[in-house]
């Protein structure tokens, strides 16, 4: 019966989203990371961007956005409050499924390759780039969220 629940809400939360605009990009046009400094759903890092393409990933709802995450970057282990699937835009992203960063467990993921943020805390995962920047595209239903396993590895707190 929670799931029912939980799948009227979300069905109903979507009927209520802001109406979908024409959107067309190249490659071209994705290329360059965004000027605004927007992090939101993103691990926080200095340099790690995000574009938002559809919905808010702040509230409930689908939403749809790009992250842009530059050459020689380790983001640590987290998770995501909701769950998300992803697509490999461009560059060579390399990702894991842990509680602790572990570069033995790293997949290397070409662009168009495809994988999935399960949305629990007993299901983290880590990334890296090496030489090249990455961009991933990321759909979730929101709100979303980014908690680091270890709170030491948390951006925020660092500074």
């Amino acid at each position: 019966m929670k799931k029912i629940i939980l799948a009227l809400v979300a069905v109903t939360s979507f009927a209520h989203a802001e109406p979908m605009a024409e959107l067309r990009k190249t490659p071209a046009d994705l290329a360059d990371p965004p000027a605004d400094k927007n992090q939101i759903g993103s691990s926080g890092l200095a340099g790690v961007h995000t574009k938002v393409l559809f919905g808010d990933p702040s509230k409930p709802g689908l939403y749809s956005m790009l992250l842009y995450v530059p050459a020689n970057t380790t983001i640590q282990a987290h998770s995501h409050e909701d769950d998300r699937m992803a697509t490999v835009v461009s560059g060579t992203w390399r990702f894991g499924y842990g509680a602790k960063f572990d570069a033995a467990k790293l997949l290397v993921l070409p662009p168009g390759s495809v994988y999935s943020e399960p949305g629990t805390k007993a299901h983290p995962h880590f990334a890296q780039t090496q030489k090249d920047p990455v961009i991933v595209h990321i759909v979730g239903f929101g709100p979303t969220d980014t908690v680091y396993v270890n709170p030491a590895d948390e951006p925020k707190k660092k500074k």
